[in-house]
């Protein structure tokens, strides 16, 4: 993995996202098609971070991605403290607490697996591939690619307007996790705030949202991560 990513970083990015997309779509599909939702998802999640993770650790290449503690970091924690914004919006409408225990295990476990696996992918290889040649394209690039790579919920059964409202803000969240791990050197903020959406979105009282709070919530999601990108941007760089 090492000498491909050093030679053709673009290359073994795209291949990655491509993989994560077919495949995670081709084991929902399964899965339901058996009857439990996640049950072949779940799994193979696991199974593709783990392998990723190993080949990184091989590859020496975990510094790299930023899997490793804050290299920059901040005088504040409270530097932080806005993640958690983002993460409020799965918690004030309640929770679905008819899944059944199985259902609930598999879904969580997916969906941390995917917070892990898309900061690695989009924030990691696509990000470093692409800011090689350009800083500002690669944060844009990566940013929209990550928002509009939510379309692949339309081939899974999601609303066409609640995934569009759903390109949009991740769009945004993208471009905020993009400027975090260029301002620390560090992913593990993005995974953990990005998996505790992601598992908390598995509880989501979705019929409890009217449409209108969909469009609010969407806005929200956007205005903040945003503002809190200004923010880290305008910070004054530090000889650390």
């Amino acid at each position: 993995m090492k000498k491909l990513y050093q030679k053709k970083p673009l290359l073994l990015a795209l291949i990655l996202i491509g993989i994560y997309v077919v495949l995670f779509s081709l084991s929902d599909n399964i899965s339901t098609t058996i009857g439990v939702e996640k049950i072949i998802t779940a799994p193979f999640s696991l199974l593709f971070s783990f392998a990723l993770l190993l080949l990184l650790t091989k590859s020496e290449l975990l510094r790299e991605f930023g899997l490793c503690k804050i290299e920059k970091p901040q005088k504040s924690n409270l530097f932080y403290l806005p993640l958690f914004l983002i993460i409020l919006p799965n918690l004030v409408f309640g929770f679905n607490l008819t899944l059944s225990p199985l259902e609930a295990l598999l879904g969580v476990v997916t969906m941390l697996m995917v917070g892990f696996l898309e900061e690695v992918i989009f924030r990691g290889f696509l990000f470093k591939a692409l800011c090689k040649d350009n800083l500002k394209t690669a944060v844009i690039i990566s940013s929209v690619t990550f928002g509009f790579g939510h379309i692949i919920n339309l081939l899974n059964g999601a609303e066409f307007f609640g995934t569009l409202l759903q390109i949009f803000y991740a769009t945004a969240i993208g471009f905020l996790f993009t400027i975090i791990f260029h301002k620390t050197k560090s992913l593990w903020p993005c995974i953990i705030t990005h998996s505790a959406v992601n598992s908390l979105s598995v509880f989501l009282n979705a019929e409890a949202v009217s449409k209108t709070q969909d469009i609010l919530i969407a806005l929200f999601l956007c205005v903040v991560p945003i503002l809190y990108s200004i923010y880290i941007i305008k910070q004054p760089k530090t000889n650390k």
